[in-house]
């Protein structure tokens, strides 16, 4: 087992990782910035590094820095969490390389996975449904280019290869905007991810976005632990997410949970990992995977009671999956609300000092948070402070729990967008269930 694990992340992933290293009694060294000296998880940290200045660029992002911080302290592995340096296989690589173990993927297979035209073919391979699309990268031929996207049919989408997080992506509904856009978004996709490469696809109108979860040994086993439901998203920025998605036949669950299990065995896949799907019509169309623990994945903890990150940390020490297929079976429902230091309705990010935090609590509630009492929410980095999770029998059950929850929740001396979660739990369609990826943007433009 693994001794000592550096934790190259920030926020309440961060803790939960510490968290996690804890139950399995690893030692932990957690790495910083100037701005984030005084966090809670600097503080429970067995030791504590500080890698560079507030800016992500001169620290959470720093790989010389983060390698040197793990060599000086003597651990064993570096735990990437989700954002920053997650899914940089190069990142792994160097990782790797200097003797260190990755809790994560092999660095070939987050470059596989993470270009998103290798992953379409790789998901082709193993009898998963794509959306119709170009089947590659679009050249510079202008002619072909609207050719094929006439023979797809409007609306199409031009996706960034390297995308990700809603970014690198353009609805293109007519011919006449079609080459412009396919100009404008790779020249944003070589500015935001350093490579310009595009793609089409057909652009589905009303679709779900619904994701499995898989946890993948050295062994060869793999298993998926359910789907979640992440449709209620902001600029294809997720805000909510439940598990197991309303409405999806059991028969259907297993039938892709157990495609995505297999290609994860076929590509020799080791950790967790998630597959992202939109979902029209009964029908699941792969769209991309995520190589890390996702920020929603509690929700999947509390329906199936497995714990993920220490099943990360255990699949990287060289150990077989504990539980088989056979052995994981979904109770309950499950949601997750997350809380950012924001304007509820303008979004305009609100960071400064908590004058009073209150988590809620209660049966079925979890709360996964880094902040406290007169803690500083620096203005440097994402604003999620929060998620709260609330698990009952039935989903009603859990939206009851969460309204309360929300009810209860006090953080003072920022904004929050705590009442937007309260309309959400309120509104006749959410309670309905199933609703698509435009319920919340809708919503939002209503008067």
């Amino acid at each position: 087992m693994i001794e000592k694990v550096v934790i190259a992340n920030r926020g309440e992933i961060a803790l939960r990782i510490q968290r996690a290293c804890r139950m399995l009694g690893i030692k932990t060294v957690a790495l910083h910035s100037e701005a984030d000296r005084e966090a809670k998880y600097v503080r429970l940290a067995d030791e504590s590094v500080c890698i560079g200045p507030a800016r992500a660029a001169d620290s959470y992002l720093n790989i010389p820095a983060v390698i040197s911080a793990a060599e000086v302290t003597d651990a064993q592995a570096i735990h990437p969490g989700y954002g920053f340096l997650a899914e940089n296989a190069d990142f792994a690589e160097r990782v790797e390389n200097s003797g260190f173990i990755f809790i994560g993927p092999r660095p070939e297979t987050i470059r596989l996975m993470g270009d998103k035209i290798s992953a379409i073919r790789t998901m082709k391979k193993a009898g998963i449904s794509c959306v119709p699309g170009s089947e590659g990268p679009l050249d510079e031929n202008d002619s072909e280019t609207l050719k094929l996207a006439a023979r797809i049919g409007y609306p199409v989408l031009i996706k960034a290869t390297a995308g990700g997080g809603g970014k690198g992506m353009r609805v293109v509904r007519t011919e006449a905007a079609l080459l412009n856009s396919v100009v404008v978004t790779r020249s944003e996709a070589q500015a935001a991810f350093g490579n310009g490469t595009v793609y089409m696809e057909k652009y589905l109108d009303n679709p779900r976005h619904v994701e499995f979860q898989i946890l993948a040994d050295k062994h060869g086993n793999a298993v998926h632990l359910g789907e979640r439901d992440c449709s209620v998203q902001r600029r294809h920025q997720k805000v909510v997410e439940e598990s197991p998605a309303p409405g999806i036949p059991e028969k259907l669950r297993n039938k892709i949970g157990e495609r995505c299990a297999e290609a994860c065995r076929r590509i020799g896949y080791e950790g967790a990992g998630t597959f992202e799907f939109l979902y029209q019509d009964g029908e699941f169309y792969f769209i991309e995977m995520n190589t890390r623990v996702q920020v929603e994945h509690p929700v999947t903890e509390m329906v199936t009671g497995v714990d993920i990150v220490k099943e990360q940390i255990m699949i990287a020490s060289g150990e077989a999956l504990s539980f088989r297929q056979k052995e994981i079976n979904l109770r309950g429902h499950a949601m997750e609300c997350r809380i950012n230091a924001e304007d509820p309705r303008s979004f305009i990010p609100s960071p400064g000092r908590i004058t009073q935090y209150h988590p809620p609590g209660g049966p079925g509630i979890r709360v996964d948070s880094h902040i406290y009492n007169n803690y500083t929410i620096p203005p440097y980095y994402d604003s999620m402070i929060a998620k709260v999770i609330a698990y009952g029998e039935t989903r009603e059950m859990a939206m009851a729990r969460m309204r309360i929850a929300l009810s209860e929740m006090v953080v003072d001396g920022v904004k929050t967008n705590i009442p937007l979660h309260q309309e959400i739990m309120n509104d006749a369609a959410f309670i309905a269930g199933g609703v698509n990826i435009h319920f919340l943007e809708k919503k939002l433009s209503t008067p």
